[in-house]
């Protein structure tokens, strides 16, 4: 997608300047950014870390250099998905179900929000544990056909797609810093230090 591209060919604080509306005339009307360009400006602006794949191959890839830029080579990661786990078989990941022996978790997620940049998760992803019980790091692999405007938007996509037996569970999680980065605007939420693995699917 050449948008994206287009976003970090740029400076993302040039984005930003063109979502104040005060450095326009005042009978303007408010710039409408497309909603995969809204969600990244507010992805980055929450301190998550952000990884655009073309393909799987690309997705693969960038899952070795997350492990090899935080020496996770001889950790393990808490996968709860058996589907995820076979997808990612080839990157040889050590993996557990048992929280304490985790570095990280890697995960799906239900929908990315692109009005305030979180991301919606449910029990389809973390059962029934609570954020703050998961590690700390987080790993999450995604499509840009996730992406919607809003909450109410991902909330009535869930239903739509589990007709039968509605999660769980549903959350957000919106702060992504290291727990050691944590001031008191983020405190009692649970921060993630999270990276996103974004794949092409539209």
């Amino acid at each position: 997608m050449s948008l994206f591209r287009k976003i970090f060919g740029s400076k993302s604080d040039t984005k930003e300047e063109e979502l104040q509306s005060d450095k326009r005339g005042k009978y303007m009307p408010e710039i409408k950014l497309p909603i995969d360009e809204k969600f990244t400006i507010n992805f980055k602006s929450n301190g998550g870390k952000f990884l655009y794949c073309e393909n799987l191959n690309e997705v693969f890839d960038c899952m070795q250099h997350i492990i090899s830029e935080n020496n996770w080579q001889e950790a393990s990661a808490f996968i709860l998905d058996d589907n995820l786990k076979d997808k990612f078989s080839s990157s040889n990941l050590k993996v557990t179900k048992k929280i304490p022996e985790a570095e990280y978790m890697l995960t799906t997620c239900e929908n990315l929000i692109a009005d305030d940049g979180s991301l919606l998760i449910s029990s389809n992803q973390i059962a029934e544990k609570k954020l703050n019980e998961l590690p700390d790091n987080f790993i999450i692999f995604s499509t840009t056909s996730q992406i919607v405007e809003n909450i109410g938007e991902g909330l009535k996509g869930i239903k739509k797609k589990n007709k039968q037996r509605i999660p769980t569970n549903i959350t957000t999680i919106k702060h992504f810093k290291s727990c050691d980065e944590k001031d008191f605007l983020t405190y009692g939420s649970s921060s993630k230090n999270l990276y996103l693995l974004l794949l092409e699917d539209l």
